[in-house]
């Protein structure tokens, strides 16, 4: 957990983290639960549900679910106020690389790797954000949606990192967030994206274990010694905007990047073939 979260900010706050089960989501689980949230938290892989239940306490509800099935959203926020009265927060994490089903570059992209990343990394934000947003219509209060976006999906990395479904998706999904921020602000429904670069999850092995990748974040991601992002670098900023403290914020994008988006980085001199 990042050391600046750990404070009240969450208050009272019922929030459902989809794909909240390991990496990015479950180390904001974690800080959410620490800022004093009740959290319901959602992953695919049902062998890990007892462990991070048991870790994680009453505060928590872990429930297993696909992100891409039309009825996880609806029914994790259904058991949010089932077990607490209402919704406050929606952080939708889920997502992923589509290069197993034929993702890549656009000449080498299949049908079914456009199909399969879309509906991993933007339909299945779609179901959640309109669940969120019914909900807290029904209740006619607030709340805050933050969506999981990617600095590929507007700061491309051609040399490593080409998956052109999957910039794709995340450049929608800020232009979705951002839809959705204007039309539901009056409501006092806010929606923004959290946009990572390279972090240390089960999705970013391929590049962590590239000596050569490597070597090109030192020079990308330059601050902190130049170094693979860790899930705790975005918990202070997800607590954030999942607070009240963020209640004039919507529409926006928060970078948290290492410095991605403002380097060149530096290729290695020479490239080791495969």
């Amino acid at each position: 957990m990042h050391p600046s979260v750990g404070s009240t900010a969450l208050a009272g706050k019922r929030i459902v983290v989809i794909g909240g089960t390991a990496g990015l989501g479950l180390s904001a689980v974690r800080a959410f639960i620490a800022a004093g949230a009740r959290v319901v938290a959602v992953g695919r892989k049902p062998e890990t549900v007892a462990t991070i239940q048991a870790e994680l306490g009453e505060t928590a509800l872990v429930i297993t679910g696909d992100a891409t099935h039309p009825k996880t959203a609806p029914d994790a926020i259904a058991a949010a106020v089932a077990a607490w009265g209402g919704l406050d927060g929606l952080y939708h994490v889920a997502g992923g690389s589509g290069r197993r089903w034929g993702d890549g570059p656009l000449h080498e992209i299949t049908d079914e790797g456009w199909a399969a990343t879309l509906n991993l990394n933007l339909t299945s934000l779609f179901q959640s954000n309109r669940a969120a947003a019914r909900q807290f219509l029904a209740q006619g209060t607030g709340g805050s949606v933050l969506n999981m976006g990617s600095v590929l999906g507007f700061s491309p990395s051609p040399r490593f990192f080409t998956t052109h479904a999957y910039a794709a998706a995340k450049s929608a999904v800020t232009g979705f967030t951002q839809s959705c921020a204007a039309y539901y602000a009056a409501q006092g429904i806010r929606f923004n994206v959290l946009a990572p670069a390279l972090v240390e999850t089960p999705m970013a092995q391929r590049a962590a274990r590239d000596e050569t990748i490597q070597a090109f974040i030192k020079t990308k991601q330059p601050l902190a010694g130049g170094r693979i992002g860790q899930p705790a670098d975005l918990d202070a900023a997800a607590v954030y905007f999942l607070s009240d403290a963020s209640g004039f914020t919507t529409g926006q994008v928060l970078c948290v990047d290492g410095g991605w988006c403002v380097s060149e980085g530096q290729y290695p001199a020479t490239t080791p073939t495969s």
